[in-house]
C-alpha cells in the first residue's frame, strides 16, 4: 500500500474527531439540557454528599459510549458527590463562583483554542488579558508600569510574586539560611508551599503575634525585624493578608506598609479571598494601604464569582519578574517581536496558557460592575445576619469579621465542648443540605462560615439555621 492510501485509510478513522454540523448541534443540545437541568435543580440539590464515586463507570476502555450515557455518568458520579461548589448552600471553604456567562466564554475559548502565551500568537487574546490587568491596577491603585498575569489561581499567583521578591533581594546560596520572612500564623498555606518550590525551604520564617481580631500586631512585627537585623540576619519579605482563610481578617495594611518601607523590605499582600471587596464603597477604607504592596494577589474565581481556575498577580518591579521567567528558545524566535504588551509567558512559569481571561472579560462586558458590587455587599450583610441568628439561638461566635468569613460553636454542657461541635459538624455533613467546614482557633474546634457564592441568598441562611438547630437538638 502506498503512503497516500495509508493516509486516506487512517483519515477515515481520525475524521471522527471532527463531527458534522448536525452532530455538533445535537451534542450541544444534549449538554445544554444537562446544564439547564443542573442549574434549575440547584436550590433543592444537597450542597454536600459524603457518598464515594463508583469508579467502574469512570474507567477508560477500548469500547465507546454515547453522549447520553456519559452525561448520565457525569451527573451521577461527579456533580452529585462530594462538595457541590455551584450550590448556594456551599458555606464551607471559600467557594468558587461559576456564573453562567463565564461558562459560555470558556466554551468559546476552548473551541477557538487561542494560544495566549505570546502576543504574536493571539494579539486580541493577549490584549484582553492586559485590559483586565489594567483594570485591576486601577482598582488597587497600582502604577500602570506594574507587570501582571492571570493565573490558574492564588497558588501560582503567589508563587510568581514570591519568586520576584527572591530575585529582587538576591536570596540564594549561603544567603538563604540567614534570610527572614515575616508571616501571620493565619497566612494561606500556599505561601509555605511556594517557598519550598522556589528553593527557600531553609529561610527563617518568623511568625508575628496577632491581635484579638487575628490581625498582625505591627509593634511585634517591627520589634522582630529590629531584633533580627541586630543579630546579623537578613530580613527581606513581609506578607500580609487582605482576608485570611480561617477568619477573614484584614491585616493593618498601611501600618505594615510603613514598617516595610522603613526597613526596605519587599511587601507582599495576599488578597486572594478578600481583595475584590474593595469594590464595595463602604468597605474601601478597610483596604487602605493595599496600594503600598510591592506585589498583590487576588482571585477572580472567588470575589468575582467566576468558575475555578482564575487568579491574578500584580508586581511593581518588572525587572524582578522578568529575571525569574524570561527565557528564549530558537524555535520561538518568530514569536518575539515589538509589542506594547508583556507576553504572558514572560511573567509566569506557564508557557502553555489557556485563554482564561475571556471568562472574566465577557461577564464584565455583559453586565458591568454593579451586579458584582451588589453581590459582594450582600454577602457581608448575610454574614452579619447569620451571626445574629446564631447568637439568638445560644451559639458563640468569633470576633466581628472584616468581610464574609466567620465561625461559631455551641457551648455544650452535657459533653466536652470540642467533642460536641465535632459531632454537630458530622451530623451536618451527613445531612448535606448546607455545607460547612471547620477549623481550630486557639485550641477550640469551630465551624466555619464562608459566604461568597453568588447563589447564596437570604433564604439559604434561614435554611442553614433550621438545619443546624435540627441536628443540635439531637445532641443536647
Amino acid at each position: 500500500m502506498d503512503i497516500k492510501k495509508q493516509i486516506l485509510k487512517l483519515q477515515e478513522v481520525s475524521q471522527t474527531l471532527e463531527p458534522s454540523p448536525s452532530t455538533r448541534k445535537h451534542q450541544l443540545g444534549k449538554v445544554g439540557e444537562f446544564v439547564n437541568k443542573f442549574i434549575s435543580e440547584l436550590p433543592k440539590t444537597p450542597a454536600y454528599s459524603p457518598e464515594k464515586e463508583n469508579r467502574k463507570g469512570l474507567q477508560l476502555s477500548k469500547s465507546t459510549s454515547d453522549l447520553d450515557e456519559l452525561i448520565k455518568i457525569y451527573e451521577e458520579e461527579v456533580s452529585a458527590k462530594g462538595i457541590n461548589p455551584a450550590s448556594g448552600g456551599h458555606l464551607g471553604y471559600i467557594p468558587g463562583g461559576g456564573i453562567y456567562s463565564s461558562a459560555l466564554a470558556d466554551l468559546m475559548a476552548a473551541v477557538t483554542n487561542d494560544y495566549v502565551g505570546m502576543y504574536y500568537s493571539s494579539p486580541g487574546g493577549v490584549a484582553i488579558e492586559h485590559e483586565i490587568l489594567n483594570w485591576l491596577k486601577k482598582i488597587f491603585n497600582f502604577p500602570s508600569s506594574s507587570v501582571g498575569n492571570l493565573t490558574s489561581g492564588g497558588s501560582i499567583a503567589n508563587l510568581i510574586a514570591l519568586t520576584a521578591a527572591r530575585d529582587k533581594h538576591g536570596i540564594k546560596n549561603e544567603k538563604i539560611p540567614k534570610s527572614v520572612i515575616y508571616l501571620s500564623p493565619q497566612v494561606h498555606h500556599c505561601i509555605q508551599k511556594a517557598l519550598r518550590i522556589i528553593g527557600l525551604e531553609d529561610v527563617i520564617i518568623n511568625y508575628i503575634n496577632l491581635d484579638t481580631r487575628f490581625r498582625i500586631d505591627t509593634s511585634d512585627l517591627e520589634k522582630k525585624i529590629k531584633n533580627d537585623k541586630e543579630n546579623g540576619l537578613n530580613p527581606y519579605l513581609v506578607i500580609a493578608s487582605a482576608g485570611t482563610t480561617d477568619t477573614g481578617a484584614i491585616d493593618p495594611l498601611t501600618e505594615i506598609g510603613n514598617i516595610v518601607k522603613k526597613y526596605n523590605l519587599w511587601y507582599h499582600i495576599d488578597a486572594a479571598y478578600g481583595g475584590f471587596f474593595i469594590l464595595v464603597e463602604n468597605l474601601k477604607e478597610k483596604f487602605k494601604g493595599i496600594e503600598m504592596a510591592d506585589s498583590l494577589v487576588v482571585d477572580p474565581h472567588k470575589g468575582l464569582f467566576l468558575p475555578y481556575g482564575l487568579g491574578a498577580v500584580l508586581v511593581k518591579d518588572r525587572k524582578a519578574v522578568y529575571k525569574s521567567h524570561v527565557y528564549r528558545a530558537n524555535y520561538m524566535q518568530d514569536a518575539v517581536g515589538e509589542t506594547d504588551f508583556d507576553n504572558p509567558a514572560d511573567v509566569s512559569p506557564e508557557l502553555t496558557k489557556h485563554f482564561r481571561s475571556l471568562r472574566m472579560w465577557l461577564p464584565l462586558k455583559l453586565y458591568g460592575i454593579e451586579p458584582f458590587q451588589a453581590c459582594l455587599e450582600e454577602k457581608v450583610l448575610m454574614t452579619q445576619y447569620f451571626r445574629e441568628i446564631l447568637i439568638k439561638n445560644g451559639f458563640k461566635v468569633g470576633p466581628i469579621p472584616d468581610l464574609s468569613v466567620s465561625y461559631f460553636w455551641y457551648p455544650f454542657e452535657n459533653m466536652e465542648e470540642n467533642e460536641g461541635n465535632r459531632k454537630l459538624l458530622s451530623l451536618l455533613h451527613k445531612d448535606g443540605e448546607i455545607f460547612f467546614s471547620s477549623t481550630v482557633i486557639e485550641n477550640r474546634f469551630v465551624i466555619r462560615i464562608a459566604i461568597l457564592s453568588f447563589r447564596t441568598k437570604l433564604e439559604t441562611i434561614d435554611r442553614a439555621m433550621e438545619m443546624i438547630l435540627r441536628h443540635l437538638n439531637k445532641l443536647i
